[in-house]
C-alpha cells in the first residue's frame, strides 16, 4: 500500500471507530433522551445483532432493509435499486442478518471512497492537500451515514470511480459506474453531463460520448424493476408525493423561495422549525459558495456535477421543510471536500477552525441520531 493510501486508511480507521464508539455511548448513557416516539418508528426489520449493529439502522433504513427483504411497494419505489439489492444479496449470506449485510456494504464503499478521493485529491492538492481532503469528509457532521444503512457510501464510491475513469479516458467504465451511481441515488443523473464535459475534450468525441451512453441502459434496469413488481416503470417518480416533494416551476429557486418563506410547517413546533430551517439554509449558503470555489479552481465538470447535485433535490422541495436532508446530500458532493482542502491550504488557524467545528457538530449528530432524532 502506497503512504498515501496508509493515510487515508488511517483516517477511515480512527474516524469509524470514533463515531460507532460514541453512538453506543449515546445509545446507553443518554438513554432517557430518546425520542418519546422513538418506539412507535421502531421496526422489528432493523433488529439484528443487537444494538452493536442496530444503532447503524434508523429512519430510511426501515426502507432499505423492506426492499431487501420483500421488494418494492409504492412508498418504497423513492428509494433506488443498487444498494437494497446489494443487501438481499449478502443478507442472504449473512442467513437473513440483514442490517449487518447493509453496515457492511456501507462500511466497505466508505473505505473505497476514502481511498478513491485521496487519489484525486493528490493529482490536484498535494500530498497535504489530500490528508486534508480525506479528514475534512471523515469529521463532516453528516458522515455519520458512511456507516449507516444507507445508500451514501455506495454512491459516492460510484461517483468518484466514475470520475477517475473518465479521467483516465475508460469512458464505457464511466458510463457503465454513472448508470450504477444512478441505480443508486437519482442524483446520479449529475454525473452526465459533468463527465460529458471530458468526453468533448477527448480527440475522439463520438467514441467518448458512446461510452458514456451505457449508462442509459443500466439506469433503465430500474424502471423495468419496478414495471415487474408494481407494474408501473413509473412508481419511482410518484412516489415523491408520498414524501411531500413536487417539482417546482422555479426549479432550484423555487426551493431556495420555499425555505425563505416557510418557516413553520404545521406538523413541528416553532423552534424545532426554525432551527431546522436554518441548518438547512447555512448548509445552502455554504455548498453554494464551495461550488464557486470548486468550479473555479478544479474546473467545469467538478463545478457542474456540485451544482446540479444541489439544483435537483432543490427543484424538488418538501412542502413540509423545503430543505429537508440538504446538509446529508453535501455529504456525497465531493468537490466540496476539496474545496475547503484547498482554501485551508497554507492556513492552519483556519484548518484548526474547520476541525474543531465539523468534529463538534458530527459529536452532536452521532448523538442525535443514536436517540432517534432526527438528522438530516
Amino acid at each position: 500500500m502506497r503512504p498515501g493510501q496508509r493515510q487515508a486508511l488511517d483516517v477511515y480507521l480512527w474516524s469509524r471507530a470514533a463515531i460507532w464508539s460514541a453512538a453506543i455511548f449515546a445509545l446507553y448513557w443518554f438513554e432517557p433522551n430518546r425520542h418519546p416516539h422513538a418506539d412507535r418508528w421502531d421496526s422489528p426489520l432493523i433488529h439484528d445483532l443487537g444494538s452493536l449493529t442496530d444503532v447503524w439502522a434508523r429512519w430510511d433504513s426501515v426502507f432499505f432493509v423492506r426492499i431487501a427483504e420483500h421488494g418494492y411497494d409504492g412508498a418504497s419505489a423513492a428509494f433506488y435499486p443498487l444498494y437494497p439489492g446489494l443487501i438481499a444479496v449478502l443478507g442472504r449470506v449473512f442467513f437473513g442478518h440483514y442490517v449487518l449485510a447493509g453496515v457492511v456494504i456501507s462500511l466497505a464503499a466508505a473505505l473505497g471512497s476514502f481511498l478513491l478521493l485521496h487519489r484525486l485529491a493528490l493529482q490536484r492538492l498535494g500530498e497535504e492537500g489530500a490528508w486534508r481532503t480525506v479528514v475534512y469528509l471523515a469529521i463532516f457532521p453528516m458522515s455519520l451515514f458512511l456507516q449507516a444503512v444507507y445508500s451514501e457510501s455506495l454512491y459516492l464510491l460510484l461517483v468518484l470511480a466514475a470520475f477517475l475513469a473518465a479521467e483516465r479516458g475508460s469512458f464505457k467504465g464511466a458510463g457503465l459506474l454513472s448508470g450504477l451511481a444512478i441505480l443508486t441515488r437519482v442524483t446520479g443523473v449529475a454525473l452526465l453531463p459533468a463527465l460529458a464535459i471530458l468526453a468533448w475534450r477527448e480527440r475522439e468525441r463520438l467514441r467518448a460520448f458512446a461510452g458514456l451512453a451505457v449508462a442509459v441502459p443500466v439506469a433503465a434496469v430500474y424502471p423495468l424493476v419496478l414495471w415487474q413488481q408494481l407494474g408501473d416503470p413509473w412508481a419511482f417518480w410518484n412516489a415523491q408525493d408520498q414524501w411531500h416533494r413536487h417539482l417546482s416551476p422555479a426549479g432550484p429557486f423555487g426551493g431556495i423561495w420555499s425555505a425563505l418563506t416557510h418557516w413553520t410547517p404545521s406538523n413541528a413546533g416553532p423552534q424545532h422549525a426554525v432551527a431546522v430551517n436554518t441548518e438547512g439554509l447555512v448548509a445552502l449558503v455554504l455548498f453554494v459558495g464551495l461550488t464557486v470555489v470548486a468550479w473555479r479552481r478544479f474546473g467545469a465538470p467538478y463545478g457542474l456535477f456540485a451544482a446540479l447535485s444541489l439544483a435537483l433535490p432543490l427543484s424538488y422541495p418538501s412542502s413540509r421543510w423545503p430543505l429537508l436532508s440538504l446538509p446529508r446530500f453535501g455529504l456525497v458532493i465531493f468537490p466540496l471536500f476539496l474545496a475547503v482542502a484547498a482554501l485551508a491550504a497554507e492556513r492552519p488557524r483556519v484548518h484548526t477552525a474547520i476541525v474543531a467545528c465539523s468534529a463538534l457538530f458530527l459529536g452532536v449528530a452521532v448523538v442525535q441520531w443514536a436517540l432517534w432524532q432526527w438528522v438530516a
